[in-house]
């Protein structure tokens, strides 16, 4: 089956309506900066509420040091490196904190998938890099040679579509579970279930 990863959260009530959907990742921007950061503080009073979901806890960062990665890691199941983050600082982090790590890419041309191929992270994100709910071009994907998580304009009405042509490992969302910039549970739930069904 494939997974189902819901990012971005940045309320209790979000978080609340994403762990009653059961998916396998839920995933926190924990670096500073970006429209859907949160902080340390906010993050540690949403945690407890995955308890019971059965999702694994995803940590975002963006070039961020081992340090600041690491005073979180206790917290995360998974971590999840989306900036210029190099094979031998992937490998390190794994080492010191034991956790899997996503790496993401940006894709906008086949010459972008050969780093993607041999990047040293457990699970590669593949991404339009765009925040904007634009997908790439998928066909560069058919000869990818590894497992992979697709992101990057998934709604609930493309998902489908989406894993029936690609059979991603996942699919990962954030902006298409979103209603003017807020995360939407109805929207939430019909992505789940799409991706399931």
């Amino acid at each position: 089956m494939t997974r189902v990863k819901l990012c971005g959260m940045m309320r209790p009530e979000d978080v609340q309506a994403a762990a009653a959907l059961h998916p396998d990742y839920v995933g926190f921007i924990l670096s500073a900066g970006f429209r859907r950061s949160i902080s340390r503080e906010r993050f540690l009073a949403m945690r407890p509420l995955l308890a019971d979901s059965g999702a694994k806890a995803v940590g975002v960062f963006v070039d961020a040091s081992a340090e600041e990665i690491l005073a979180y890691a206790e917290m995360l199941d998974v971590i999840q490196l989306h900036g210029n983050e190099y094979n031998s600082y992937i490998r390190e982090l794994k080492q010191i904190t034991g956790k899997s790590v996503i790496k993401a890419f940006r894709i906008a041309s086949a010459a972008d998938l050969d780093a993607a191929a041999k990047s040293a992270a457990d699970l590669v994100l593949l991404d339009s890099g765009t925040g904007t709910g634009q997908t790439f071009d998928w066909s560069l994907l058919k000869d990818f040679p590894r497992p992979y998580l697709l992101a990057g304009g998934l709604h609930p009405e493309n998902v489908r579509a989406a894993i029936d042509t690609l059979h991603p490992y996942g699919v990962d969302v954030s902006s298409g579970i979103e209603t003017e910039g807020i995360k939407d549970a109805e929207k939430m739930r019909r992505f789940v279930e799409n991706a399931r069904n």
